[in-house]
C-alpha cells in the first residue's frame, strides 16, 4: 500500500496573515502538521505544496520533501483543494514513474492531529469499501436546529420545519462537523471523480480537544492553552 500525504500550505490568507507560519508556541504552524506526518508509519511519502518562498524553506528545514513549487493559478482564494491535490499526484507520479494507492491531503491549519490520527484513518479506510474517510467532531452546543438567522423583519430558525420554542438536548440526535484533520481518498476516486469524497465516505471521529482548525487569532489562543495544558502529547 503506498500513500501519498500532501501538505498544502499555500502563502495567502484572509483570517491571519501568512497563516500557515503563524507562531503556535514558539513555532510556526506548519511544523506541527509535518511532525505528525512524519510520526506516521503508514505514510510513503510526504511533501509539501506551496506557492510560498518562504513557506517552503521552513518546510525544508522541518525535513519535507518539496518536489515542486506550487503555479501561482493554484493559489488563489479560489482554488479548491482537490485541484491542488491532483496537481501534486500528477506531479509526483510522473517524477517516479509509479502510482500511488491512497491520497492523503494535510492541512496545517490542524494542529492537534496526531499521528495515531492519520494512520488509525488509513487503517479503517484500508479495510473498507468506501471511497474515501474524513474527520468530523461532534457539534455539542448550540445544536444546528438550535441555530437563528437574522432578517430585516425579525429573528427566525435556521431549520423551520425543527424548530420549537423548548428544544432540549434529549430529542436532538447528534451531528457532526468537518474539523479539517483528516481527508484521505483512493488515488482512483480522486483521478476519476476529481473528489476527495467520492460516492461513499467514512467518518473519522475526533474529539473536540483535537478538533480545532485555525482561521481566527482566537482559534490559536484556543489550540495553545490545548497544548500547553496537555504538553503538547501524542504531537
Amino acid at each position: 500500500m503506498r500513500i501519498l500525504g500532501v501538505i498544502a500550505a499555500r502563502g495567502g490568507s484572509k483570517g491571519i496573515p501568512r497563516k500557515n507560519l503563524a507562531s503556535l508556541l514558539g513555532k510556526p504552524l506548519l511544523y506541527y502538521t509535518v511532525q505528525a506526518a512524519q510520526s506516521s508509519r503508514r505514510l510513503t511519502r510526504i511533501i509539501l505544496s506551496s506557492d510560498d518562498t518562504e513557506i517552503i524553506s521552513v518546510g525544508q528545514q522541518l525535513g519535507v520533501d518539496v518536489p515542486f513549487i506550487r503555479p501561482s493559478h493554484l493559489a488563489g482564494d479560489e482554488v479548491g483543494s482537490t485541484e491542488v491535490i491532483l496537481h501534486a499526484v500528477q506531479y509526483v507520479e510522473a517524477e517516479e514513474n509509479r502510482a500511488y494507492d491512497f491520497i492523503f491531503l494535510l492541512e496545517p491549519t490542524a494542529p492537534l492531529r496526531t499521528a495515531q490520527d492519520i494512520d488509525t484513518a488509513i487503517s479503517l479506510l484500508e479495510n473498507s469499501n468506501a471511497d474515501s474517510i474524513v474527520s468530523v467532531a461532534r457539534v455539542e452546543e448550540p445544536h444546528p436546529v438550535k441555530m437563528m438567522v437574522v432578517k430585516e423583519e425579525g429573528l427566525f430558525p435556521f431549520i423551520p420545519d425543527r424548530w420549537h420554542e423548548r428544544l432540549r438536548r434529549q430529542e436532538l440526535e447528534p451531528v457532526y462537523y468537518v474539523n479539517g484533520a483528516v481527508y484521505c481518498v483512493r488515488r482512483g476516486v480522486l483521478l476519476t471523480q476529481q473528489s476527495l469524497w467520492g460516492n461513499e465516505t467514512l467518518a473519522y471521529i475526533m474529539p473536540p480537544e483535537r478538533s480545532v482548525n485555525i482561521d481566527s487569532k482566537l482559534d490559536l489562543m484556543l489550540a495553545e492553552l490545548i497544548l500547553t495544558r496537555t504538553g503538547g502529547a501524542g504531537l
